[in-house]
């Protein structure tokens, strides 16, 4: 082997365009600790030259063969040197600064007096006296070792033991263990007792430099390829790594002392005992259970420890069906009659529909007796849409840390379990992934932990991801994978102890892959043997992990038998005298099961009085200055001309006592803010707004990161303004949105879709949860869906937000006619689902977004919000709608000429949304402004019976119209149709003008559409 590669392959990994620069940085960077006789000169770019074409030697050659043999051989800089380059750093950034440079460290040789030995008297290479002269199967030999250490780094888990049931290997198509040992063909048998210099990508050694080939191996075996499996060497931060190797490579390192031990198996008898009670107790119960996978409930509570003694108070978890129960047994340690009268089918003793029980979240603070520090655990309810409630969980988390102070997240911490299959092939996992390292969205790392059954529902591996481990999606983000054998429970605790502290240390995701089985199917009635006949004949001859530790533990006399059999018979008393007292139940309670209590919200409140929403005019005044002006104070804060015209815009508005669209919008936000209330704003591109109609940050145009929030600035005591410009996501972000506005109930958190029409990709959260999670888990929210809605041309896929979706899953009975009352308006709102709205003015904008704080409960708003409306001439309002003693109208009616004389109007069209502006302008065209009136209903669900009414008996004679832009089987038509009638009580008819029927909710013709405009107006508007 030519020696002159003895560097070079340090470079191999360097494109060869920067090779030299690079070699150049190395070798500067090492000689730049030179003193009078501790290093020679730089080497220059045409001493480096050469070497790096491999056409001679030099004196580097020489030193690094020399180390190879012997680290003391050679300068503590250069031997520093060697040892971080070998392991990877990046040039530049190999040397280290040696502790003293006065005197040459002893069994060093200087290197002044290697120089001239080794370049010459005319600079030629020569022998290095004093260095013995090492041959090329020594560096061979040497680096076919760090070609070891590094295919066990790389690839060792792919031979671990991590399979209970030892039938699965990840890679298949491979001999078992070439891709790894594979590097010890070029060394004999004679070499295993040769000792090897370790370089300083390995920590193997512990304190020591070099060892026996044997013994490295053994270590690397110990390291990766027991029941621990690391894949961490694609992280591209050599300091993250090495922390890795650390951990993982230092001798003894899953230790525990006896007592560690003891409480492992206490905690494992309980994990066990819990599902074996419920079996024999509820033998025909769907339960879920984690039989097979008992290990989950001590890793969670390892994590939970460990993070309590680094400073973690308060746990933010979210998990699928299984184990749920155990999980708030064991680890939450939610009352166990709570959770066994969720068998007993006794009536609810309060509101909502409630939900199966293993989807049910809770709220627990209690003591951790291991650090005797007080804690706070949460667990979100999630449907069966598994993977569903990871971005609430995210959200939910943020808004702690938020409100807390807890800017580096070393107070709160979110824990998110997943079941194998979902978490490879359900896409939220990859959105909610692609939120951790995002600044307004990041929770500073979340500890996932994968229950990986190896299985599906019914489906193997092999047909359910393309992927070798299902924990692969974790990679994009740089996030290490531990993989672990769950029947080792020593090594599970390991494992987890790592996962807090790297949390802990780096603020970024880590994953835990805690390989297990499901000892029963699906659910606790399905037959697996159906379809996986293999694995459970070996899973039914499998030990539960429980007896195999406590034997290990028995046999090792760490416990005796009699105390193990303590150990079940008083968790096993703790049950039946906690089933006793569910017995004496006779109902249960869904508050029970609150995932987010909003502690002294309802209290001392009037359930039906609403605060009002309008504000004095010297706040409107105050917002609209300051948000028409640039920074004060910052002459030299350059801003884009248009947005400067836009400001000149605004200002001239505050000067005539308007506001439009934008402007209102502002006021509303402001207003709550300095009233305490922190308004958060989330999506894409929400800073400026799809339309650029918003502009709420504004950007130096000279000088990058500077920029202005004039709404983070209105008041020195001012809530805080969060506008959040996220991912390219719906689902996610839409969850993450939900778990922040569940948090604190004094915010108002809005998510605003690029389009309406994109909604429907984050449909799930939407039905699951923002439809259905007041009755299903008793969970408020005050979340707000900003929603731009209309047809103008633009395309199916820019126009529709989908209105119809949202109202027929509104709550109300269109049979049922509603008793009118005083507070009729509230009492429909505290009886419904959520609030749809579509509205025309940007006063009546202003008034529900004040009104969403102002209600003495919590209920989602889903509103429609224009496009071209948001800069339309006539779409503007008074400050004299927005003062004190004005409020939101749910509906808006007619005030023009056909007031004068109504029982000549020929017909009343009600409406919503923009479409009133096209027929307001077709109208005076027309010159019938007399005999059709235009109405609109502003807040469409829950329906305006009370309003309706009185606006029909105005005008007796006429016919009345439903007009929209949407087409007849979409929009509010199928809604509103059957609510008139019951207004009515069927004495009249409501008629529909508008698109008739389609499948797609929008033309992409200009022809076409102008054309169906220009029908919807005349059928309309024809008397």
């Amino acid at each position: 082997m030519n020696r002159a590669r003895t560097l070079s392959h340090l470079l191999a990994r360097v494109p060869p365009g920067t090779r030299l620069q690079t070699a150049q940085s190395w070798l500067l960077g090492a000689a730049s600790t030179r003193g009078a006789a501790s290093a020679p000169p730089p080497p220059t770019a045409l001493a480096a030259e050469p070497f790096l074409n491999g056409s001679s030697t030099n004196y580097v050659d020489e030193m690094y063969t020399a180390w190879l043999q012997n680290p003391k051989s050679v300068h503590q800089s250069w031997d520093t040197f060697f040892r971080n380059a070998t392991a990877g750093a990046a040039p530049g950034e190999a040397y280290q600064s040696p502790p003293s440079l006065s005197e040459p460290t002893p069994n060093t040789v200087p290197l002044s007096s290697l120089a001239p030995a080794l370049m010459g008297a005319a600079g030629a290479p020569a022998a290095t006296p004093g260095i013995a002269q090492v041959s090329d199967k020594v560096i061979a030999d040497h680096l076919a070792v760090q070609g070891i250490i590094r295919a066990y780094q790389i690839r060792g888990h792919s031979i671990a033991n991590l399979d209970p049931m030892g039938i699965t290997t990840v890679d298949s198509d491979n001999p078992r263990g070439i891709v790894v040992r594979g590097y010890m063909n070029s060394l004999s048998a004679e070499d295993m007792d040769r000792s090897f210099t370790l370089p300083m990508s390995t920590f193997i050694g512990g304190n020591e430099q070099a060892l026996p080939l044997r013994e490295i191996i053994k270590r690397l075996e110990d390291a990766y390829c027991r029941t621990i499996g690391v894949e961490f060497m694609f992280i591209n931060s050599l300091e993250q790594c090495n922390w890795i190797r650390e951990k993982f490579e230092m001798p003894n390192v899953t230790h525990m002392d006896a007592q560690q031990k003891r409480l492992l198996l206490a905690r494992l008898t309980r994990s066990h005992g819990f599902e074996a009670f419920l079996a024999r107790k509820f033998p025909s119960e769907k339960r879920f259970g984690l039989e097979g996978c008992e290990m989950l409930i001590p890793a969670m509570k390892a994590i939970i420890d460990r993070s309590t003694s680094l400073g973690v108070e308060s746990f933010v978890m979210g998990m699928p069906h299984r184990g749920r129960l155990n999980v708030l047994a064991n680890v939450c340690r939610k009352p166990l009659e709570h959770l066994f009268t969720q068998f007993a089918g006794l009536d609810a003793g309060d509101e909502g529909s409630g939900d199966v029980k293993y989807h049910l979240g809770t709220y627990q603070e209690r003591l951790n007796r291991v650090t005797n520090k007080n804690i706070r655990l949460a667990v979100v309810a999630n449907p069966s849409h598994l993977e569903a409630c990871d971005p609430i969980v995210q959200g939910k988390t943020r808004a702690e840390q938020f409100y807390h102070g807890d800017a580096e997240g070393k107070k709160v911490l979110s824990i998110l379990l997943h079941g194998d299959a979902a978490f490879s092939g359900q896409g939220v996992v990859y959105e909610t992934f692609h939120l951790s390292d995002l600044p307004d969205y990041t929770t500073h790392g979340t500890i996932h932990i994968v229950c990986n059954n190896q299985i599906g529902f019914t489906t193997d591996p092999r047909h359910s991801r393309s992927s070798p481990y299902c924990t692969d999606v974790a990679r994009v983000v740089n996030a290490p994978i531990f993989h672990v054998n769950a029947d080792d429970p020593e090594a599970v605790m390991h494992v987890c102890n790592v996962a807090a502290e790297w949390r802990n240390t780096f603020h970024k995701d880590v994953v835990i892959d805690l390989v297990c089985y499901r000892r029963n199917g699906h659910n606790e009635i399905d037959e697996p043997m159906f379809t996986q006949p293999l694995m459970y004949n070996k899973i039914h001859k499998l030990k539960p992990v429980m007896e195999i530790y406590g034997q290990k533990l028995i046999d090792e006399g760490t416990v005796t038998d009699q105390e193990f059999k303590d150990v079940k018979n008083k968790y096993e008393n703790i049950l039946e005298d906690a089933m006793v007292a569910a017995r004496q139940e006779t109902q249960v309670f869904n508050k029970h099961w609150i995932d987010s209590p909003w502690s002294g919200f309802f209290e001392g409140k009037d359930p039906l009085k609403v605060a009002p929403t309008g504000i004095h005019e010297d706040t409107l005044t105050h917002i609209g200055k300051r948000i028409s002006q640039p920074p004060p104070n910052a002459t030299d804060f350059v801003i884009h001309r248009g947005i400067q015209r836009i400001l000149n815009n605004r200002m001239d508005m505050v000067k005539n006592r308007v506001v439009d669209w934008a402007m209102g919008e502002a006021m509303a936000w402001g207003s709550l803010m300095k009233e305490g209330i922190h308004v958060r704003l989330s999506g894409q591109d929400v800073e400026r707004g799809t339309f650029s109609h918003r502009h709420s940050v504004l950007h130096h145009q000279k000088v990058d990161k500077s920029k202005y929030t004039p709404l983070a600035s209105l008041y020195p005591d001012q809530a805080p303004f969060s506008v959040c410009n996220s991912s390219l996501s719906e689902y996610a972000v839409l969850g993450f949105e939900l778990g922040f506005s569940m948090t604190n109930p004094n915010s108002l958190v809005l998510w605003e879709a690029q389009f309406g029409d994109f909604n429907n990709t984050a449909q799930c959260i939407i039905d699951q949860f923002l439809a259905s999670g007041q009755s299903k888990w008793i969970r408020q929210t005050g979340l707000v869906m900003l929603l731009p809605h209309g047809m103008e041309g633009m395309g199916p896929e820019h126009s529709s937000a989908r209105l119809e979706r949202f109202l027929q899953m509104s709550s109300d009975d269109p049979d049922n006619l509603p008793v009118y009352t005083d507070d009729f308006a509230t009492r429909q709102l505290s009886d419904i689902n959520w609030i749809v709205a579509n509205c025309s003015t940007p006063a009546n904008y202003y008034h529900i977004m004040r009104r969403q704080i102002a209600l003495p409960f919590r209920k989602p708003l889903v509103l429609m919000t224009p496009k071209s409306l948001l800069r339309h001439p006539e779409a503007k309002s008074s400050f004299d709608e927005m003062v004190p003693g004005t409020e939101f109208l749910r509906l808006i009616p007619d005030g023009g000429a056909v007031t004068q004389k109504p029982a000549d109007v020929k017909r009343v069209v009600f409406c919503t949304g923009k479409v009133y502006y096209d027929l307001l302008a077709a109208r005076k065209e027309a010159g019938l402004e007399d005999k059709i009136a235009l109405t609109r209903i502003e807040q469409i669900s829950p329906f305006p019976h009370d309003l309706v009414k009185v606006e029909c008996e105005k005008y007796p004679n006429a016919d009345l119209v439903w007009s929209q832009e949407e087409h007849k089987n979409m929009g509010a038509w199928s809604y509103i149709q059957p609510r008139f009638a019951t207004t009515l009580s069927h004495q009249r008819h409501i008629l529909y003008a508008g698109r008739q029927v389609s499948a797609s909710p929008a033309t992409g013709n200009k022809k076409t559409h102008l054309r169906e405009v220009k029908e919807l107006l005349e059928s309309t508007l024809t008397v």
